[in-house]
């Protein structure tokens, strides 16, 4: 089975109250990064609030935050589970490795990404990071202002 086969396939089934989009994007280190853009079906007069979602450490956007952005988009977000550099689908080598500066701006670009959705509330941005990314969540916040709120589960701070 070939590395391509293996990220397209969930642990979790897609909520029939939510579309998800493949995405790509690029972060300030010039790494392209791939995510998936959850949007809740129904549609709403006023732009969505946006979360960009990452982690666990290793893992990839088909596992946890994916599960959690498909949750999310449920009650209403636009969100982003997106895969860090030399993880998953998005690109940078050499491959699983962290590193906090790298790992840290995945979040703020995905935070452009989410700024420049038409559907979006940029005043309204959030990230939820994941275990080992919980750290770099926190370090992506302390640092961009346009990030509003944040949330890490079961934080391991890497960074």
């Amino acid at each position: 089975m070939s590395n391509t086969e293996k990220t397209e396939q969930y642990t979790f089934n897609l909520s029939d109250k939510v579309t998800r989009n493949k995405v790509s994007f690029k972060n300030r280190y010039g790494i392209t990064l791939t995510g998936d853009f959850y949007l809740p079906k129904e549609k709403r007069s006023e732009p969505l609030r946006g979360l960009a979602i990452s982690g666990p450490f290793g893992a990839v956007k088909e596992q946890a935050s994916g599960f959690y952005a498909n949750v999310m988009a449920q009650k209403g977000f636009a969100v982003l589970a997106f895969d860090p550099s030399y993880t998953g689908e998005s690109g940078g080598e050499p491959r699983n490795v962290a590193s906090p500066d790298i790992n840290t701006e995945d979040f703020s670009a995905a935070i452009d990404f989410l700024g420049l959705q038409e559907n979006v509330n940029r005043d309204k941005l959030g990230i939820i990071g994941i275990c080992g990314f919980g750290g770099f969540a926190l370090n992506a916040t302390a640092a961009d202002k346009r990030v509003k709120a944040v949330a890490t589960t079961s934080m391991n701070d890497m960074s």
